[in-house]
């Protein structure tokens, strides 16, 4: 063989392979990857979980399995700083978030970050919050919780996956309200998720959990040591919490909605962006993301593109109003 015709092989060998990589990696959902800004257990495995569900239900002959990533530390502080920072352009990568994470953000607990440093994928569902304490508590309904409360605000020790000014705490917050105790009176114990605060429910190290409906429906699912004493929604939610009385039917009118989805980096590509959009609104519409939906505790709630960045500053707007109201820190 000549040498031109040797270059010219050599040229269409690396021109082949060239084409044979963009076919094995060919798009965003080529190793797709969600990472869990917490320990497992809590709600934004969940989430997460749900969209390795709905991925599994369309994906394409020989598409990989979503794999999962666990990036715990500050409720979400350090995944959201890895993806503006290091992660910003991963077209693979989604990472869960909740409304609590935005609560975070309008109080600068994310630090100098903002809710436009990211780009907001998807919401995909709604979770309620929910007042538990172990099954063998004393306290067998919201109220003697509540009347407890006003007597000896300093015996009760809540538990919940986050610190103070947190979602959870904000729940804690309004119980205290409720009874008419100030909130900076409550003793609070924070965990990295809510998974640890449950299993601290359990263990004894504290009395009330607030956490959220999803994640207390997931944990009964394999454990018997929590009672649930109300729902923090305006009607009673299906499934395993059926029988749970809202806080309102037990004289109580406090509700929390949290909603749940999943952003990106900033710097991700457009085509890859509309790629995962596309992909979860195919799997959205199979039969299987409802039942799996209603089987992880979660609510209809769905939101992508300019309905969803108007929900994401109309909730920022309200949680800085809210941040206010409890003397928090405002950013």
């Amino acid at each position: 063989m000549t040498q031109p015709a040797r270059s010219c092989w050599r040229a269409a060998a690396a021109l082949l392979l060239a084409f044979a990589g963009t076919a094995l990696h060919a798009g965003p959902l080529d190793r797709p990857e969600c990472v869990v800004p917490a320990k497992p257990g809590g709600g934004f495995d969940l989430t997460c979980r749900l969209a390795q569900s709905m991925l599994a239900a369309t994906k394409a002959a020989g598409q990989p399995e979503m794999t999962l990533s666990y990036l715990p530390g500050g409720i979400g502080a350090l995944a959201f700083d890895t993806f503006v920072r290091q992660r910003t352009a991963d077209d693979n990568t989604i990472v869960a978030f909740s409304t609590g994470s935005l609560l975070n953000l309008a109080q600068g607990r994310f630090g100098a970050r903002s809710e436009n440093d990211v780009r907001w994928l998807a919401a995909i569902g709604a979770d309620h919050g929910v007042i538990a304490v172990a099954r063998n508590s004393p306290f067998r309904t919201l109220g003697e919780l509540v009347q407890a409360l006003r007597i000896r605000p300093n015996d009760i020790a809540f538990g919940a996956g986050g610190t103070i000014g947190s979602q959870d705490w904000v729940k804690a917050a309004l119980l205290a309200r409720a009874a008419g105790v100030s909130h900076k009176v409550i003793r609070f114990v924070a965990f990295e998720g809510g998974g640890d605060a449950l299993k601290a429910l359990e263990g004894g190290h504290v009395q009330v959990v607030a956490g959220d409906a999803a994640e207390l429906t997931l944990h009964l699912a394999q454990h018997t040591g929590v009672r649930v004493l109300a729902v923090l929604s305006g009607q009673r939610l299906p499934g395993r919490l059926a029988a749970v009385p809202t806080a309102r039917e037990q004289g109580f009118d406090i509700q929390w909605v949290t909603v749940r989805g999943f952003y990106m980096g900033r710097g991700v590509s457009d085509v890859a962006f509309r790629q995962w959009v596309d992909a979860l609104e195919r799997a959205r519409g199979t039969p299987a993301f409802a039942a799996r939906r209603a089987e992880l505790g979660l609510a209809p709630f769905w939101a992508t593109g300019p309905e969803l960045d108007r929900f994401i500053t109309d909730s920022m707007a309200r949680y800085r109003r809210l941040a206010q109201e409890f003397q928090l820190p405002v950013r």
